[in-house]
């Protein structure tokens, strides 16, 4: 699904990543991790065309993603990548359910079904109660569910997670971690999940170790 091929990437006199080569398979989850620096987080983004590498080609289904125009690739990102991160993202003024329905509303749905794909997404969620609660009225581990939703609403066929039960207790990241395999199961995705969690790390299908900006074993 996707393959990265020689990525490089500095910032400033920092090279970070030092000619990475991977490929992610469909339905994988898959584990990037190793130590704080060692570049996941800049490949991760690299990979969902967050940031751009310095050198080097990502290819999704084959194609090449930076050859597309700023707003292709915005399109593309929208519709194809889900994205979970450590600290969720929610939008503060704006309940759960209009959280997830946002991504949604952008790539062009109408406000009402917008609506209505979230409510779904968060009754999968099992957050059927917390449709109408602001971030600021959710516990750590269902902002986290509302974020996993949002990711998911425009049904993208990988989701990039970045640390997602980085802040959450040991119970709240087990039951995340378990949702991820569940949701692989039920919608036939893969997840790309960059993290310290070492019980994530060994549940995952594969494990990608970095190290000093460079694959140590995958």
């Amino acid at each position: 699904m996707i393959k990265a091929i020689n990525i490089e990437k500095s910032y400033e006199s920092l090279k970070v990543l030092k000619g990475i080569d991977l490929e992610i398979f469909e339905r994988e989850v898959v584990a990037i991790c190793g130590a704080s620096g060692a570049g996941k987080s800049t490949l991760l983004h690299i990979m969902g065309t967050l940031d751009k590498p310095d050198k080097g080609e990502v290819l999704f289904e084959n194609k090449s993603v930076f050859d597309l125009k700023d707003e292709k690739l915005s399109l593309f990102r929208n519709q194809n990548i889900g994205f979970v991160f450590q600290f969720h993202h929610l939008l503060p003024e704006f309940t759960a359910v209009e959280n997830v329905a946002l991504p949604a509303m952008i790539a062009g749905e109408s406000k009402k079904s917008a609506l209505k794909k979230a409510q779904e997404m968060l009754q999968i969620m099992q957050l059927s109660e917390r449709f109408l609660h602001k971030p600021s009225q959710l516990s750590g581990g269902e902002q986290q569910r509302v974020a996993v939703a949002r990711a998911l609403i425009n049904n993208p066929k990988v989701v990039l997670a970045d640390e997602p039960s980085g802040n959450l207790d040991t119970e709240h990241a087990r039951n995340l971690h378990q949702l991820f395999f569940e949701l692989r199961n039920k919608f036939n995705k893969t997840f790309v999940i960059v993290t310290h969690n070492e019980e994530l790390a060994n549940l995952s299908d594969r494990k990608i170790i970095i190290r000093d900006g460079k694959i140590e074993s995958m």
